[in-house]
């Protein structure tokens, strides 16, 4: 056993987050998220919200201080009435770990497109639509 890392954070996840190197990005998917379709590495996180788990990896895990576009949202679709309250409660976590941090949005296709070059991919258990963060990693200073 360690100590300091969260409960929630698997021997399989914690494996990946030390493997990944500056610039590389993961992706906390919600439920919906085509994760097995688009990841490299599928990291299965079933019953775990989304946030939970990205409050546990920001413990772990800089942002790229060099690239602002290092906490990237997906972009509601046109015409979409979808709760998208939770990204509230996502800025304030990473803001509690980054406190310059802003969110990015992306077009739900380009995210895709971008999710796909994602080092990973955490499938959660997140039942709220538009829930997936891109986090792309920097270095501990």
């Amino acid at each position: 056993m360690l100590k300091n890392v969260p409960k929630i954070i698997s021997p399989e996840l914690l494996k990946v987050l030390c493997e990944m190197g500056h610039g590389d990005e993961i992706v906390i998917a919600d439920g919906n998220f085509p994760s097995a379709n688009l990841a490299k590495n599928l990291v299965r996180a079933d019953g775990i919200s989304a946030c939970d788990m990205l409050n546990a990896v920001m413990q772990l895990f800089p942002l790229d201080q060099y690239d602002s576009n290092n906490f990237v949202l997906m972009q509601k679709c046109e015409g979409d009435t979808a709760d998208t309250s939770i990204w509230e409660d996502y800025k304030k976590i990473v803001k509690k770990y980054e406190p310059n941090a802003e969110p990015t949005f992306v077009e739900r296709f380009d995210y895709y497109e971008r999710a796909k070059n994602a080092y990973a991919v955490i499938a959660t258990g997140e039942e709220k639509q538009y829930a997936n963060i891109i986090l792309k990693k920097g270095c501990v200073l």
